[in-house]
């Protein structure tokens, strides 16, 4: 039995129909916050995760399953810096508590391509709520929906990496902690292609429950699910950066 952690966000939707339907019936699979996805895989509670890609380097062993990811190639929507002031005026960042990847993230483009140095604080549940002033937010997942168009400045992550580096951004992969069959890869793989053929079945499935957010859009346009040799190009850069950042206290 394969254990296997998987994003609850709307954006695993296709994966998960796939493994839905597919003919895999020898795993046990878990729905998580991205945070919790890589703490399953790093303290072995899972063989194979959906993780953010910050957490690749902690890995005692990594395997990167290839072809598919949760990545953008420009805008995603759903990972923004919110902010009441312009970045020049940002004192504080408050970090999501949900990500890995994100919240690495946003320091680089901080340091790189914004130019401001602001204070770093670690949030908790309900941090969304406390973003005003000069203290901006981190925000990811199915949470940005309802945010977005509320605060006068937003900055989609995405977005901004691509400015910064010409490239897509890789929010996350799968990716497992010991060396897995070919068969079950073989298998695995197959399932994931199997969703990306049913996205126009999720849409209709979960749209209502979105309203007014533009859930066939984001599904089909926003999001780059597919992991190619450009998305593999901006891991190694991301995780480059990344090793250059200084730790947070």
């Amino acid at each position: 039995m394969i254990r296997i952690s998987a994003v609850s966000y709307l954006n695993t939707k296709p994966f998960l129909r796939g493994l839905e339907i597919s003919d895999l019936n020898d795993i046990s699979l878990s729905l998580d916050i991205p945070s919790e996805c890589a703490r399953k895989l790093l303290e072995n509670e899972v063989d194979l995760g959906l993780i953010p890609v910050a957490v690749i380097p902690l890995l005692k062993e990594a395997h990167i399953i290839p072809g598919y990811c949760i990545g953008a190639d420009g805008p995603v929507e759903s990972v923004k810096l919110y902010s009441q002031v312009p970045l020049s005026e940002i004192k504080t960042i408050l970090l999501d508590y949900q990500s890995r990847t994100s919240v690495t993230l946003v320091r680089i483009l901080a340091s790189e391509l914004w130019n401001i140095s602001p204070e770093w604080k670690k949030a908790g549940i309900g941090f969304e709520e406390t973003i005003s002033g000069s203290s901006a937010g981190v925000v990811i997942g199915d949470r940005t929906f309802t945010m977005n168009g509320t605060f006068p400045y937003e900055f989609d992550l995405a977005e901004e990496w691509k400015k910064l580096t010409g490239l897509p951004f890789i929010f996350a992969c799968w990716v497992s902690n010991k060396s897995l069959s070919a068969d079950f890869i073989s298998r695995f793989s197959d399932a994931m292609e199997l969703g990306l053929t049913k996205i126009t079945e999720v849409v209709s499935k979960e749209s209502q429950k979105y309203v007014p957010f533009d859930v066939e859009k984001y599904l089909s346009k926003s999001l780059n699910l597919r992991l190619d040799k450009r998305g593999e190009a901006a891991i190694a850069l991301f995780l480059g950066k990344m090793k250059e950042l200084p730790s947070l206290p």
